[in-house]
């Protein structure tokens, strides 16, 4: 058996990033920028107001009074100069007239008429925002999977479009005489299909564009055919057929170059990953946790890889044990687990029922406990690694 670390980095060494394209902001969001983007003017462009008040020039004192000689307002500014004894009503986000240093927040302010008088106790604050206090033309925003915060920060900069990653159409194919799609009738020996569907949210959640394909039948001609409508895909994903049982065809199909792999793993042992006329190929179990829980340490990477991810690898992230465990054993166990919120690192917990066929269990599940190969027991208190669901 091969380590989860071993088959992983086999399986990403199949794949790369995609060629970048052109896509407009407004589409942009969770999307791989894979150019720096450079800002083309500064933030803000001028010299502006921070609140609403009185913009006036030089050190006011409380009982000044100030003639008002206009008004700026956001996109409306000043055309003049403020003097001495000379104020311009001014709204936030407006440009400071020329020759104004400093703006008196309107609550500091009595009005009369045409004219101003500071109150006393005014602050001291300019309330001005210099050019360019956000970013400078010049500035650039780095490669990253794009956020919301990111697009408001690319149109600041006035960038109308990124370049990003090619989205991986990834093509996932059921196999298997025992299976039906949801919504018909199974016979008494077949059982409904579930996995791709998982799989198929699972690629879309992390960039990628799944198709989900008609399920294969266990027989050679049934199978190529479905393989035949993956055409196109930059990755084939097949659930089941990645053993070495007689009736497993998958291994078997022409044009595939592939490993096949007993993994040090609970749940899912077998693994197939390979090319098929040159398209990488992963083959995940066909039982419905083992071929989820494959999904994420290995679909997932992939899928990240392929979008320019730099560390496509699982993340693991420390929670506190609030049960005792015993000691692992020679395989790699991630335990499907509820986590509870805590001052500190959060609380983790396993279910009693840790069966790879039960996808209820699963589907209480936020997290996956990780117990390494010959882990030593573990104590209620102790730290341990997990991946979040």
């Amino acid at each position: 058996m091969i380590s989860v670390e071993e088959a992983l980095a086999r399986c990403l060494a199949l794949v790369a990033p995609l060629p970048p394209e052109t896509v407009p902001l407004a589409e942009a969001a969770g999307r791989w920028m894979c150019v720096p983007a450079v800002a083309t003017r500064d933030q803000p462009p001028f010299a502006a107001s921070a609140m609403d008040g009185y913009a006036v020039s030089g050190n006011p004192a409380p009982d000044d009074t100030f003639l008002v000689i206009g008004e700026a307002g956001a996109g409306h500014a000043f055309d003049g100069t403020v003097g001495p004894g000379q104020a311009v009503r001014i709204f936030t986000g407006a440009p400071l007239p020329r020759g104004a240093s400093r703006v008196i927040i309107q609550e500091d302010v009595v009005r009369e008429g045409d004219r101003i008088i500071l109150r006393k106790g005014l602050d001291s604050a300019t309330h001005i925002r210099p050019p360019g206090q956000d970013f400078r033309a010049g500035d650039s925003l780095s490669p990253r999977r794009l956020r919301p915060n990111d697009l408001a920060l690319l149109a600041a900069m006035n960038i109308p479009a990124v370049q990003a990653r090619r989205k991986p159409v990834v093509a996932l194919i059921a196999t298997g005489d025992e299976l039906v799609m949801p919504g018909e009738t199974p016979g008494p020996d077949q059982i409904i299909a579930s996995n791709g569907f998982a799989l198929k949210a699972l690629v879309e959640a992390e960039g990628g564009e799944a198709r989900l394909l008609p399920i294969a039948r266990d027989n050679e001609a049934e199978l190529l055919t479905v393989l035949s409508l993956a055409e196109g895909a930059d990755l084939i994903v097949t659930i089941g057929g990645a053993s070495v049982g007689d009736h497993d065809l998958v291994g078997k199909v022409a044009g595939l170059e592939h490993s096949f792999w007993k993994l040090a793993l609970r749940p899912g042992k077998p693994l197939m990953a390979g090319r098929l006329n040159g398209v990488p190929m992963l083959g995940l179990p066909g039982n419905p946790v083992s071929a989820i829980v494959c999904g994420h340490l290995f679909l997932l990477p992939m899928v990240r890889a392929m979008l320019g991810d730099p560390s496509p690898a699982p993340q693991p992230r420390k929670g506190r044990l609030t049960v005792d465990l015993p000691a692992n054993g020679p395989r790699a166990h991630y335990m499907r687990a509820r986590l509870a919120p805590d001052d500190g690192l959060p609380g983790i917990a396993p279910f009693d029922r840790q069966d790879s066929a039960l996808l209820s269990i699963l589907g209480q599940a936020d997290a996956l406990l990780i117990r390494p190969v010959d882990a030593p027991p573990c104590r209620a208190g102790d730290t341990v690694p997990y991946l979040p669901l």
